[in-house]
């Protein structure tokens, strides 16, 4: 009897781990090193690109200028800071942080019931249809849309065709006629100026108020009816604390980008100056860095104080 042909077990053979197994192995072992590896590229971009061009920009206001070269040099001096108290300056800044507060203000007034009734009464449909309707001035050109509101604020324009045709140019005359908020037209006035500033930056005011709104349930605001709370109220003491961490980041926005500006006080409005056109021209035609960057500061400490007195107020305790 012969036997039969014996087969020798196969031992499959052991798979060296990859060198991704391994890395991933020590990571797992070592969370700290992950995370560090996960937020060191941002880190080291923000602290040289971002942090570093801050320090950079606040060192330059400091430097000094060559009298006869034109040339930055070393010497360090206040003059530049000394600067900026004077009068024209003075002004500029004064100009500048009123029509911020004036367009915060307004785009505040503007976008609270926008956000509350998209939040509140919008569904399906209805709410793509209000994302799409803040959106989209958000998708064309910039400078079109200034030199389109340009039009639209002339003397020739649409809005001065309607005052015609409504026989109410008298009216729009007497408006023009009155000190600062006045002018030849709607487009070389304070108040065009206001206009556009807060079209421009009201998308950024209603976007953050509507993200707070959706954290507040509605059987809060429920609860403060059946309490006995008059709308007033239950608007005073519920709603408006728990909205606050959006309006303050709302806020952020138009107050920081009306402070920065310098296209729109070019182009709309009269000859006044503006923190951000005071700084393309020290930077650009008076060749003056230095100075430009002085300037900078100030809208920095004004925006400094304005998140201080929010936090104070508490407007960072719901975040």
């Amino acid at each position: 009897m012969t036997a039969g042909p014996t087969f020798a077990p196969t031992i499959a053979p052991t798979i060296a781990p990859s060198i991704m197994g391994r890395l991933s192995d020590a990571l797992w072992r070592r969370p700290r090193l992950l995370i560090w590896l996960l937020i060191g590229p941002p880190l080291v971009w923000l602290g040289v690109f971002y942090v570093g061009s801050l320090l950079t920009m606040v060192a330059k206001a400091f430097l000094s200028i060559d009298d006869m070269s034109g040339l930055v040099t070393s010497d360090l001096t206040l003059r530049n800071i000394a600067a900026l108290a004077e009068p024209t300056n003075r002004d500029i800044f004064l100009r500048t942080v009123l029509m911020a507060l004036a367009v915060t203000a307004a785009s505040i007034a503007i976008a609270f019931p926008i956000a509350y009734v998209a939040v509140r009464y919008a569904r399906g449909r209805w709410r793509a249809l209000f994302y799409l309707g803040v959106m989209l001035p958000l998708w064309s050109s910039y400078l079109v849309k200034v030199y389109a509101w340009k039009l639209i604020l002339a003397k020739e324009g649409i809005i001065g065709w309607a005052f015609a045709k409504l026989h109410l140019t008298w009216l729009l005359d007497a408006y023009l006629a009155v000190p600062v908020v006045g002018g030849n037209s709607l487009s070389v006035s304070y108040t065009g100026m206001f206009l556009v500033f807060v079209y421009a930056w009201l998308p950024f005011m209603i976007l953050p108020i509507q993200a707070a709104l959706e954290r507040v349930p509605p059987s809060v605001i429920e609860a403060a009816g059946d309490l006995g709370a008059t709308p007033g109220q239950t608007f005073r003491t519920v709603l408006w604390p728990l909205a606050l961490p959006g309006v303050v980041a709302g806020s952020i926005f138009t107050f920081s980008l009306t402070l920065g500006d310098y296209i729109i006080p070019q182009i709309i409005g009269n000859s006044a100056r503006f923190i951000g056109y005071a700084v393309y021209e020290y930077q650009l035609r008076a060749n003056n860095e230095p100075l430009a960057a002085a300037v900078t500061l100030v809208p920095m400490a004004v925006l400094a104080l304005f998140l201080w007195y929010a936090r104070r107020k508490g407007a960072f305790d719901a975040l």
